[in-house]
């Protein structure tokens, strides 16, 4: 591998590094064996996620990685949390096809999507990821760092072994890629789940992949992003001309996955904003905001998600 070919050790230092060696052969078999690729379009497939936060059990993978074979290679959109699952997504596509994987497609800053850059970039050296260029200068400002240092946390030196591999093309709103018969469209906004974030359309398949722009039966967190800008975001998405939506966490489904995404949205920033007007203190909102989202309330992590939720919708309605 590329990676090891960086080294040249003598005999007698093979005994120092035989424990990291056999974590990362061990966090690399297997990582993604129990989750099933899924058909999702004519050209698209996807493998969904664990709903829980990184685990040693889930070894971090927790995204929803998608990809599109064309006539002649391979598109890549959010290829996980790190070499590992990057790996085990292209182990994934290479019992489906052959062809070179030549773009990746990375949808914001938060490394639990595309850290896994590096297994593609170990696949093809010349391989062109795609990003919001804001992401690009976060990820180069020490932000990519911070998700390296957190994956590792999260899953217990797991994820060791991965390399910040950078996106090297900045999208631009609207801009039409196309690449063999497929055409990606990316659509850009200055802030929603992030400031960071991009979605993109996979139009001969009338797909969406919104990245963590929309979230399905999981609870979102929003400490770097907007509920108004997300809610926005969401409205445009619905005009599109889509049938099949790929959320950033959480099953696939149609467009009522945005519309249900609004819908948990607004409830909690418009009653925060309400109850804020009422002279009401956030920990006193919570059980009015609770009682508003039955719909909601099976959505995992609901429980452990709300009460800070409430508050970022508090500090953004004082703001306004």
């Amino acid at each position: 591998m590329k990676i090891l070919s960086k080294f040249v050790l003598p005999l007698f230092s093979l005994l120092l590094i035989l424990p990291a060696a056999s974590l990362s052969a061990k966090a690399d078999k297997g990582t993604m064996d129990t989750y099933d690729v899924k058909k999702v379009g004519k050209h698209t497939w996807a493998v969904f996620g664990s709903l829980d936060a990184p685990t040693v059990e889930n070894k971090g993978f927790m995204n929803n990685p998608a990809f599109t074979i064309t006539d002649k290679s391979v598109i890549v959109f959010d290829p996980g949390s790190n070499v590992y699952v990057g790996r085990g997504l292209l182990a994934k596509i290479r019992k489906l096809t052959d062809k070179p994987i030549t773009h990746v497609f990375n949808s914001h800053i938060h490394g639990d999507h595309w850290l896994g850059n590096q297994a593609f970039l170990e696949e093809n050296p010349k391989v062109k990821i795609f990003a919001h260029p804001q992401m690009i200068v976060e990820a180069k400002a020490g932000e990519a760092q911070v998700w390296i240092d957190l994956m590792e946390n999260l899953t217990k030196g797991i994820s060791s072994g991965t390399e910040i591999i950078y996106p090297n093309n900045a999208l631009e709103d609207g801009q039409e890629i196309t690449i063999d018969n497929i055409t990606v469209k990316s659509h850009l906004n200055e802030i929603a789940h992030t400031k960071t974030d991009a979605m993109f359309e996979i139009k001969e398949d009338k797909i969406l992949i919104t990245g963590d722009n929309a979230f399905r039966n999981r609870s979102p967190r929003l400490d770097d992003g907007s509920y108004k800008g997300n809610i926005e975001v969401m409205e445009k998405a619905l005009k599109l001309d889509v049938s099949t939506v790929i959320p950033g966490h959480g099953p696939v489904g149609g467009k009522e996955v945005l519309t249900d995404f609004k819908e948990f949205l607004s409830i909690v920033y418009e009653t925060s904003k309400e109850l804020l007007d009422d002279d009401k203190e956030a920990f006193e909102m919570k059980p009015i905001v609770v009682e508003k989202m039955e719909k909601f309330k099976n959505w995992n992590n609901f429980d452990g998600a709300i009460g800070k939720l409430i508050s970022v919708a508090v500090l953004e309605a004082e703001e306004e």
